[in-house]
């Protein structure tokens, strides 16, 4: 029952998820605005995709960051870590309790971005970092190309108990998507605050599900209505 419930949320999210992502992709029209900026912020993107597809795919930092985060998940929410394995191509996190933020945690969270984020913060508290502004957005770039790419080939690769365990696979695929676009907005807001207007976006979305779902449903009671 309870992943049926899951199913309806997702479905019901659905319109949502599609015009959330092509939100994102205006964001990005207007952060390209500012080129050198995002010149070095896709550079990164690039490098890395580059370096993973050609050279080295960073399997064991990648799990690693997946299943700490698991972890790190789990015990935000009061659970106890029970053991931690990581190897080459894959890892477990054993746990006294889970929940849908646990399971899904590493596909929408960029662990390594986040770590990198924390550590700029506390260097700008002793240091000015802005002639390094340039070099900062290509890493966030590099890291979230990482975070991106890696967990494409996760859900695709592998049959992740994961996404079973969370709800089921639509419901699972669903968060993660609203999820990773909810977060690279905030990234991007964060890196180019003059052209990213959250609320704004946040507005069109709502406005757009709900216009979407009324369609749908005048549309289902007028076929109901004409088999009656």
């Amino acid at each position: 029952m309870k992943k049926f419930i899951k199913f309806l949320i997702a479905l019901l999210l659905l319109p949502t998820a599609v015009f959330a992502a092509a939100a994102l992709g205006r964001i990005f029209f207007e952060v390209f605005k500012q080129w050198q900026a995002a010149l070095c912020f896709c550079a990164g993107a690039g490098v890395y995709a580059l370096i993973h597809f050609a050279w080295y795919d960073f399997s064991r930092p990648y799990v690693f960051i997946h299943e700490m985060t698991h972890a790190l998940a789990a015990f935000l929410c009061g659970y106890r870590i029970k053991d931690f394995s990581v190897k080459k191509n894959s890892g477990y996190v054993k746990m006294s309790n889970t929940n849908t933020f646990v399971v899904l945690a590493p596909y929408f969270v960029p662990g390594y971005l986040v770590a990198a984020a924390v550590l700029y913060a506390l260097a700008g508290l002793f240091v000015d970092l802005t002639p390094y502004r340039y070099a900062g957005l290509f890493g966030v770039g590099f890291l979230l190309s990482f975070h991106i790419i890696q967990t494409i080939k996760t859900l695709t690769e592998t049959d992740q108990p994961d996404l079973t365990l969370a709800g089921g696979r639509f419901f699972s695929v669903m968060m993660i998507l609203l999820a990773n676009v909810f977060v690279l907005a905030i990234v991007l807001k964060i890196l180019f605050p003059q052209s990213v207007i959250l609320t704004d976006y946040g507005r069109q979305i709502l406005r757009a599900s709900l216009n979407a779902w009324r369609i749908i449903v005048n549309y289902i009671v007028e076929y109901i209505t004409n088999l009656l």
